[in-house]
């Protein structure tokens, strides 16, 4: 049986604005299973980007608990949750969040310095990473002369650094068209199944649901229903769950 990556237990989140009370999670279990690859669906101000965050350690819930390989986040220290996040989860955005006074492989090769690779070591994983992404003849190249679809490949290679056992996509399509769109789902559903990574992804995109081995729906800060793949029934036009 695999063993849980993620676990949340009664996962609440509420922000105040002003004299208002704004509940983003209501109580959320969720329970992800290492290799999976998972997609978190739902309308607007549903919650996902709320629960994708408290997943990745990016935010800490204002009730409950979140697991990651059985560590309790909230327990962690500014040091123990800055080790986690470089060496556990990798983070890709649907911004794209690569630095743009630096280089493809500079951009790569960053989090392995913090991880504290030699230099040399960084410089040959990260062409290594840029190849597979198959951006091996624009290692020099930076942010501004590359494509949207090129950049978001930078940002799969940087969160594939440090051999995270998390994959964390926060709408890794949002900015890309269709086309190239479709071509990183298939990139991350590679690395998914070749190097055994659990991968999240917060997204709008019905495009990841072919990809995806478990769909989360979140509705009003609940899950709502979660979906194995072989049973989602997909119409032309229309998409379960989904208004």
């Amino acid at each position: 049986m695999q063993q849980n990556i993620v676990r949340t237990r009664e996962v609440t989140k509420c922000y105040r604005m002003g004299k208002v009370e704004v509940h983003a999670l209501r109580g959320v279990d969720l329970e992800i299973r290492a290799g999976e690859y998972i997609s978190i669906m739902g309308p607007s101000g549903s919650g996902k980007t709320t629960l994708f965050n408290m997943v990745g350690g990016l935010d800490k819930p204002t009730t409950g608990k979140v697991y990651i390989e059985e560590v309790d986040v909230a327990q962690l220290d500014a040091y123990e949750l800055a080790w986690l996040r470089c060496r556990k989860i990798g983070y890709i955005f649907q911004t794209f969040n690569i630095i743009p006074v630096m280089t493809a492989l500079e951009n790569v090769t960053l989090p392995m310095v913090f991880a504290g690779l030699t230099t040399d070591e960084a410089r040959d994983k990260g062409v290594e990473l840029l190849g597979r992404v198959g951006l091996g003849d624009r290692l020099s190249h930076k942010p501004f002369e590359l494509s949207g679809g090129q950049q978001q490949r930078v940002a799969i290679a940087r969160a594939m650094a440090n051999d995270p056992s998390l994959i964390l996509a926060d709408e890794p399509t949002g900015n890309l068209d269709i086309k190239t769109g479709t071509e990183i789902i298939e990139l991350l559903k590679q690395l998914n199944k070749e190097n055994h990574v659990t991968i999240i992804s917060a997204t709008h995109d019905h495009k990841m649901l072919s990809a995806s081995d478990r769909i989360v729906w979140i509705r009003d800060g609940k899950v709502d229903k979660i979906e194995e793949r072989r049973d989602l029934k997909i119409e032309v036009g229309t998409i379960e769950g989904e208004d």
